[in-house]
């Protein structure tokens, strides 16, 4: 039996996945539905790559998120003995410009591959790099948006495997305890599981399907109405899609991204942010200087707490103290599902590894944490997608969420 290595690539936006359907012009397979596919005589790491450019145009707008273990197909009646290597990519855009390999496209929901006639051990592939609770509890770079869409992620992907409604609950209650500080996380699970028509689990993958795209139009939106606050020169921290989302649809002349340490998340939004911005990338410290030649401080928010205090990454509220001495507004941009359901008074600050700040021998404590909490006075605004929230606003919303929860009780 032949022995074949093959690379099989799986492009995700907003929570789906790229199908493409085999035409004539594939040795194998022809009219059955794949990923991004193709031989790999060499290195599948390089190879997988060429295959996304040539198979949808799409190669500079990816961002690998794992490689999968390596699995064996044996097709006994093309006497082949496929050795998948399956990959999964974070995708910017659905533009496809398909070659002569595809006959059609489509963008689904993955556990969809279960329902379609696919090539061989298409969910097998998928299956080996799909999210997992990891994604979510040691998620150290992304924001609170990102994390959140990979929550829902998970429930949808572990109900479509469940055999019973107890181990999807199971499922949704790790997910709420996975990052405490992270209440769109909180919130989206929750209202998924409250959505479930019934307490099934093809109740909770179709809930867990419509909230992820919910929160996909939310955080769009709450980043085009941002977009309208942004004016002039810009400083912001950490890493937020919503962010990174509003800068890049009101095109500011300068952002400052400031490197947010200790992960320094900071310094990937400033790469992305160089080819179309005049983007300068600064240490934290420097932050009150720099806000002598700036016009806003733009933020995201991995909580805004029921009193319009906001979580996010440490250093905010330092930077939003600069700002209001400097005379310049701070602007925190996020979805309403970051609003913490009421009662939320003690957010979890989550902290970090010490070894991160000091690894050396002396008898002393490390203080590393990974948010702080930034009071609503220092704040001129909290934009979502439906408008500006104030105190009251906030308040009306915190009071909607903390219903979500009853789905558990």
């Amino acid at each position: 039996m032949e022995t074949v290595h093959v690379v099989t690539a799986f492009l995700r936006n907003r929570g789906e996945v790229l199908l493409l359907r085999r035409s004539g012009e594939v040795g194998s397979y022809s009219g059955q539905w794949g990923g991004v596919a193709g031989h790999a005589e060499g290195s599948p790491d390089e190879l997988v790559r060429e295959e996304i450019r040539e198979e949808t145009g799409l190669h500079g707008k990816v961002t690998l998120v794992r490689a999968g273990e390596s699995f064996d197909v044996e097709d006994a009646e093309r006497g082949t003995r496929w050795v998948v290597h399956p990959y999964l990519f974070d995708c910017e855009s659905r533009d496809v410009t398909p070659n002569e390999e595809t006959t059609e496209w489509a963008w689904v929901p993955p556990t969809a591959i279960r329902e379609r006639e696919t090539v061989p051990a298409l969910w097998t592939s998928y299956d080996r790099v799909r999210p997992r609770l990891g994604d979510v509890t040691d998620d150290a770079t992304h924001g609170s948006a990102y994390v959140s869409l990979r929550a829902l992620d998970v429930l949808r992907d572990e109900a479509a495997l469940a055999d019973d409604y107890e181990a999807v609950a199971a499922v949704a209650r790790d997910l709420l305890a996975a990052r405490p500080s992270m209440h769109a996380v909180t919130n989206r699970v929750n209202r998924a599981m409250r959505a479930a028509d019934e307490r099934t689990p093809a109740a909770v993958e179709r809930a867990a399907i419509d909230a992820i795209d919910r929160a996909a139009r939310a955080d769009e939106r709450a980043a085009a109405t941002a977009a309208d606050h942004v004016e002039g020169r810009v400083v912001t921290l950490s890493r937020s899609g919503t962010v990174t989302a509003t800068l890049r649809r009101a095109d500011p002349p300068a952002v400052t991204v400031l490197e947010s340490r200790p992960a320094r998340e900071g310094v990937g939004v400033a790469e992305e942010l160089a080819d179309e911005t005049d983007v300068t990338l600064a240490v934290d410290a420097a932050v009150a200087g720099l806000l002598d030649a700036a016009d806003c401080v733009l933020v995201g928010a991995d909580a805004v707490l029921p009193d319009g205090s906001v979580v996010n990454k440490v250093g905010t509220r330092t930077a939003a103290t600069a700002a209001v001495r400097a005379g310049v507004p701070v602007w925190v941009v996020c979805a309403r599902d970051k609003v913490a359901p009421t009662g939320t008074t003690d957010p979890d600050l989550e902290p970090g590894d010490p070894e991160a700040v000091y690894d050396g021998d002396a008898d002393l404590r490390v203080h590393n944490p990974t948010f702080d909490r930034t009071p609503a006075a220092l704040v001129d605004g909290v934009v979502t997608e439906a408008g500006v929230l104030d105190a009251e606003d906030v308040a009306s919303v915190a009071d909607d969420h903390a219903a979500l929860a009853d789905w558990d009780s």
